[in-house]
């Protein structure tokens, strides 16, 4: 069973809204906001900031996918999508928009149960794998700047490169700084230092 959620639901229809609002609870989660439409349903996200957002596909306004698309361009919510249809190019357009879990109603109580784990279990490795990425793209652009500042070391002060990166290190430990902290240091003062532009 998934820990306590605080999910928004989104449907056209009265049935759908009062079931969530009823099956939800019993599961351990709490329904924080309802939605009659994709519209209304974006605008109370901004608002309330759920875990998870369970939307009927088809609904006026902005359709569930359309609407799980705006969700997530502000801010990162995972989005079970609920349909009465197997439709090949809704099921398309669910894939190509990240959608972590679909249901067909009627919806039991297993199925959304299992929708909301593989949902959520989804979206912690989606998360985990952003977060890998973002810290290795820092982790090359560090090594970038680490790199050019120990090229200016080896011009100015005649060192090889292992001595220049020795230099670096010592003077990281020396002034409690990490290694790419003295490299912007050492960039910015080879810039103070460079000729002035004649312009």
């Amino acid at each position: 069973m998934s820990p306590a959620l605080r999910i928004s639901v989104a449907d056209d229809e009265t049935d759908m809204r009062e079931y969530f609002q009823e099956m939800l609870p019993l599961m351990g989660h709490e329904v924080v906001s309802v939605a009659a439409d994709g519209q209304e349903l974006v605008d109370q996200c901004e608002s309330v900031r759920p875990d998870l957002v369970i939307a009927d596909i088809k609904m006026p306004e902005l359709d569930g996918i359309e609407a799980g698309c705006e969700i997530n361009r502000r801010h990162a919510i995972p989005v079970i999508l609920v349909s009465a249809y197997h439709e090949v190019e809704l099921l398309e357009r669910a894939e190509a928009s990240h959608i972590l879990a679909y249901l067909v109603k009627p919806v039991k109580r297993p199925d959304l149960e299992t929708a909301i784990c593989i949902a959520m279990r989804r979206f912690g490795q989606f998360q985990a794998l952003q977060k890998e990425a973002s810290e290795l793209r820092q982790a090359l652009e560090e090594r970038k700047i680490i790199e050019h500042a120990k090229g200016v070391i080896i011009r100015h002060a005649h060192l090889d490169e292992p001595a220049a990166y020795r230099r670096m290190q010592q003077l990281a430990s020396a002034n409690n700084k990490k290694l790419v902290e003295i490299a912007r240091i050492i960039l910015i003062g080879a810039e103070a230092l460079s000729p002035a532009d004649p312009r």
